[in-house]
């Protein structure tokens, strides 16, 4: 059973929500923790102990522990055998896209060893065929890849829709990761998913984008505190496999055990989960 099929029985069991690990300097605050490599770790950990049992996956954000250089690293690394150790799913959000050794050298760290996920969100941007060898390496490792193709945030529209109507890059995208999954998991959930924001509206539409015809996940960050609800999402997905990733509207509602699963129950319902 590869990734993306395993993702999607969880999501069947639990609901379609992705609890993103954000310990930004605010958040930390909000905690009583401080704005240390000790204090992201925390907050890391105490996160999954509360979510466990209710996540459909987690997905740390790599940016807010790296800030902590090394010791920031080393507290990453905890979190993720944490993740691993509770048996949730792991999407680790390090946006890496590259060419040749150098993606290699990212696959090493974020595909094996100490950082190891059981997915990694990847940029398109120098090409699709660029993250061919990564893909192929995480499909053997039973992993997945999350590509960004219609993301959330406004500025992307200025080079994701380039190109228009039928031939956007968003577009190719899409196409070149419908295809890696349907010549490897031809009539299953493939274990390539695609990042498309749940705040894009009719931008598929109008780019004439059918994003119902995706053989994959979708991850789909932008609910809750950025303001996406589950009517946004069921308009720009319709039927399609979601998982929607949502962070400080769930957070915000710790540090208690209870306030943070309130906060998934909410977003839950607010997705139909």
């Amino acid at each position: 059973m590869n990734f993306g099929e395993r993702l999607a029985l969880r999501m069947d069991d639990l609901g379609p929500v992705a609890v993103g690990i954000d310990p930004h300097a605010g958040l930390l605050d909000s905690w009583g923790l401080p704005d240390t490599a000790a204090g992201v770790r925390e907050f890391g950990l105490r996160t999954v102990d509360a979510l466990w049992e209710r996540a459909a996956a987690f997905k740390p954000q790599s940016a807010f522990f790296e800030r902590h250089a090394a010791a920031g690293v080393a507290a990453l690394e905890d979190v993720m055998e944490h993740c691993r150790q509770s048996g949730v799913p792991t999407i680790l959000d390090v946006k890496r896209g590259d060419i040749g050794s150098t993606m290699d050298g990212y696959a090493d760290a974020y595909l094996s060893g100490p950082l190891r996920a059981d997915a990694i969100t990847v940029s398109p941007y120098l090409g699709p065929g660029s993250l061919e060898a990564t893909a192929r390496r995480a499909a053997a490792g039973g992993q997945g890849l999350f590509v960004l193709a219609l993301t959330s945030n406004p500025e992307g529209a200025q080079l994701q829709h380039v190109g228009g109507k039928g031939a956007s890059v968003a577009g190719e995208v899409i196409r070149s990761v419908s295809a890696w999954n349907q010549a490897l998991a031809p009539g299953e959930v493939g274990p390539f998913g695609l990042v498309v924001g749940a705040t894009i509206g009719g931008a598929a539409r109008e780019l004439g984008i059918d994003l119902g015809g995706f053989p994959g996940i979708y991850l789909a960050p932008g609910v809750g505190a950025q303001g996406a609800s589950g009517s946004d999402v069921r308009e720009v997905f319709g039927n399609a496999r979601v998982l929607a990733s949502a962070s400080r509207s769930i957070l915000g509602g710790g540090p208690s055990e209870e306030g943070l699963r309130q906060g998934l129950a909410r977003t839950l319902d607010s997705v139909g989960g």
